[in-house]
């Protein structure tokens, strides 16, 4: 599609800066609330005077604080381009000021020069939203129980003993409630799961690779968008921070090979793990681990190679729609 106007955003907790771009460069401000009502009123009081059919929404992604952006744009049908800040910042030149107004106007002029790569938001399947509201609950919890845990392991020994038992008590109430909401969410996540026949196909094919379980299949389900955001096992790879890359200059630099600090950190240490299960089982993935280290390679490299192998046969698997078979022999005919 040919955007003829383009609406750059600066998204924060309360409020919405926007900036209006035609492609003669005329630029117009606006300020509002950051509320779904305050949003629908801006853009259909807006509607009467422009076409935004041939509109290009972009806005810089931070989190749940878009969501009311997000809520509008689908419900109302605007196109709507959900751009990381490193992104933005980096293809927009040297800055020697920010504010809140200006930040918008760059955000538009980014749409305006690359409206090519713009990633169009879509409705997704309100299964898959639903469980990623719930992994991130869940997720809180975690992090929640270990800190509890941290205390009752570190102060045993270093403090009265009385006041230990009595500290170690409640803490261990706090531990045992967050197991069990946890478990609640799990089963949440599952009847979810259950109900649709593409997710539960898709989580059945990844828990079919040696290493892979319930959390690293469920995790890579939701970055994926279920399998439509990435189109290839590198891109994924690289998402996750998995990938390696070369850094070389002229003829004095020349670095070897290593994956770059821009990546999905939750997903690479799923990974990471995925890929120890996978080495401490009997089966090609040791064998591998065995033979390179062997050879002399560095072993975090080796493990490196073992999550990059895993994230292509997810993908390899998925796209042939079957479970991982230990002498699969492909039908050519």
């Amino acid at each position: 599609m040919q955007f003829e106007l383009f609406i750059g955003i600066d998204v924060s907790k309360l409020t919405l800066d926007i900036a209006f771009l035609s492609q003669d460069a005329e630029v117009e401000s606006f300020k509002i609330e950051n509320k779904p009502v305050s949003i629908k009123r801006f853009f259909k009081k807006i509607s009467k005077k422009l076409n935004l059919e041939h509109s290009l929404v972009c806005a810089e992604f931070i989190g749940h604080y878009c969501y009311p952006l997000r809520k509008v744009c689908l419900e109302e049908g605007y196109s709507l381009w959900l751009e990381s800040g490193a992104e933005i910042k980096q293809r927009s030149g040297v800055t020697r000021y920010k504010n809140d107004k200006v930040d918008a106007i760059r955000i538009a002029d980014y749409a305006r020069r690359h409206q090519d790569k713009a990633k169009v938001q879509k409705i997704e399947d309100y299964t898959l939203e639903s469980v990623r509201a719930l992994s991130a609950e869940r997720e809180l919890f975690i992090k929640e129980r270990a800190k509890y845990k941290v205390q009752i392991k570190d102060l045993k020994g270093f403090m009265d003993e009385a006041l230990y038992k009595a500290r170690s008590k409640r803490l261990t109430k706090q531990v045992d409630s967050l197991t069990k909401l946890i478990k609640e969410v799990d089963q949440q996540i599952k009847s979810l799961l259950e109900s649709s026949e593409k997710l539960t196909n898709q989580k059945a094919i990844l828990t079919s690779i040696d290493g892979i379980g319930d959390q690293v299949a469920i995790h890579t389900i939701l970055a994926t968008s279920a399998f439509t955001k990435f189109n290839s096992g590198r891109k994924f790879a690289c998402h996750a921070g998995v990938a390696p890359f070369a850094f070389e200059s002229g003829t004095s630099q020349r670095s070897r090979r290593k994956v770059s600090f821009r990546a999905n950190m939750e997903l690479k240490k799923l990974f990471h793990m995925a890929a120890l299960s996978a080495i401490k089982m009997k089966g090609e993935f040791k064998e591998y681990f065995d033979r390179k280290v062997a050879e002399g390679k560095n072993k975090m490299t080796v493990i490196n190679a073992v999550r990059a192998k895993l994230i292509n046969r997810i993908f390899a698997l998925i796209r042939d729609n079957r479970k991982h078979e230990k002498n699969y022999q492909p039908n050519l005919a």
